[in-house]
């Protein structure tokens, strides 16, 4: 084995920086905290409420902590550093985000916490001063009211054995000044289909109106409409 790898001390072996005491851990930490906390008022302030999530601030602050943790626990052990990518690897996420603008949030709270582990409260300070003015700039203007905007997603589920072209037919006619089929695919062992389709509503109709024709049509089983992105 390669001797860098091997002449390590004890305290590296730990997988802790030597000049870090506990009391500098936890102030450490406790800035994470302080900053993931920033980053989370930050996205409260740039989300609209309707696509809020709740959850999401909280994930965003224990987020910026455990990333603070990663150079502690690493310290100046290259081989802590390829075991930890290893264990790392085998965690999978079970929500999909399905916003990439809270994506970036996420990459937000992975960067800060690293950079105030690492003792770079520069970059973390200064980081948190550009990207939030950046985030408040650009942050995205959705349609208020009953206008879902363009390119709203309608999704469906129908059973088999009805033509969705025709018993939609006068539906979208009605209430849709533009539909788009999107995407589709069987459910519940094959017994019915979920078709997803882009869709803008017509000046006069309204969403609440749609959604309650469309589940009058036989064989309908849910109908899910959401805002554009």
């Amino acid at each position: 084995m390669p001797t860098w790898l091997t002449d390590i001390s004890a305290t590296e072996l730990m997988g802790t920086p030597g000049d870090s005491d506990a009391l500098q851990m936890a102030m450490r930490l406790g800035t994470a905290f302080l900053c993931g906390s920033a980053i989370a008022i930050i996205y409260w302030g740039v989300r609209p409420r309707e696509h809020f999530m709740p959850t999401f601030p909280a994930t965003l602050v224990l987020l910026a902590i455990l990333c603070a943790m990663l150079p502690l626990v690493i310290g100046q052990n290259v081989a802590w550093a390829f075991g930890l990518v290893g264990a790392l690897s085998i965690v999978r996420f079970r929500t999909v985000v399905d916003d990439t603008h809270d994506i970036t949030f996420v990459i937000f709270a992975v960067l800060v916490g690293m950079a105030v582990g690492a003792d770079q409260l520069t970059v973390a300070v200064v980081g948190i001063a550009v990207t939030g003015t950046a985030a408040f700039i650009v942050r995205p203007r959705y349609p208020s009211g009953p206008n879902l905007g363009n390119n709203a997603k309608l999704q469906i589920r129908l059973g088999v054995g009805r033509d969705p072209d025709v018993v939609f037919q006068d539906v979208f006619a009605k209430s849709l000044s533009k539909v788009d089929f999107f995407s589709g695919a069987t459910s519940k062992q094959g017994a019915s289909l979920d078709l997803i389709y882009r869709v803008s509503l017509a000046a006069n109709a309204s969403p609440t109106e749609l959604i309650n024709q469309l589940n009058l049509i036989e064989g309908v089983q849910s109908v899910e409409l959401r805002r554009g992105r």
